[in-house]
């Protein structure tokens, strides 16, 4: 199996799993914290390469531009791509989202409590990443109801400006990705709780083996020396 959105949940559905699982409440706080982590990481990397770029101001519609990745084959395939309606481009930009790769998968594991902590704080720390002048708000969840709304503030979009065009350098594939989430989940895991939270890494390594084999599970630790707070 090749890295896409869904290999790419199940990460972090497994290190809900395996954290809440040896060490309860403490680690969920270490989930929910490694995975603020993960999106203002991504966050900065696309403030860093709109800068780089002669961007002059870091507002929602360079954060759109600089998004750093799009639906998969795979996604659309499975029926499971991201789809939204724009429900209002000023003074805020508002979306409902009815579909998401994302939340196809932890429903498929069974796994809603993982999907609401991991789907929390995600977007608006990738925007407090970027910009922590920026306000993004998420009023509900697919994994709660029938749709995603998210809200982000001040957008002031005129018709058109909410599809701007993308930047091609910025995006990455999903073995990136994918390689970015373990690596942060482990990093976090071990400094928190030491051996135990290692040894929680290797097992939810061995669990992504089980779902897209050894091979393509193994391919994360290339990424074990990569500085994912820099652009490259």
């Amino acid at each position: 199996m090749e890295f896409n959105e869904m290999v790419h949940a199940t990460i972090a559905a497994r290190f809900h799993v395996r954290l809440t699982g040896a060490f309860g409440e403490r680690g969920r706080m270490a989930f929910l914290h490694a995975t603020r982590c993960y999106a203002e990481q991504r966050g900065r990397r696309m403030a860093q390469r709109a800068i780089r770029d002669g961007v002059e101001v870091l507002d929602w519609g360079a954060y759109l531009r600089y998004g750093e990745w799009e639906n998969t084959g795979d996604a659309k395939r499975l029926g499971c791509a991201n789809q939204k309606e724009v429900l209002s481009l000023s003074p805020d930009y508002v979306i409902r989202i009815t579909s998401c790769p994302w939340h196809a998968r932890f429903a498929e594991l069974g796994l809603t409590q993982a999907g609401r902590d991991y789907c929390r704080d995600l977007d608006r720390s990738i925007a407090r990443g970027f910009n922590p002048d920026l306000v993004f708000e998420l009023k509900c969840t697919l994994h709660d109801g029938p749709c995603c709304v998210q809200a982000m503030r001040g957008a002031d979009f005129a018709p058109g400006q909410e599809h701007p065009s993308r930047n091609p350098g910025a995006l990455r594939g999903f073995e990136y990705h994918c390689g970015h989430s373990y690596w942060t989940y482990r990093r976090i895991a071990g400094a928190v709780f030491g051996a135990e939270g290692k040894q929680a890494a290797e097992q939810v390594l061995s669990d992504l083996a089980e779902y897209c084999g050894k091979e393509t599970a193994e391919r994360l630790l290339r990424f074990r020396e990569v500085d994912f707070n820099l652009c490259d």
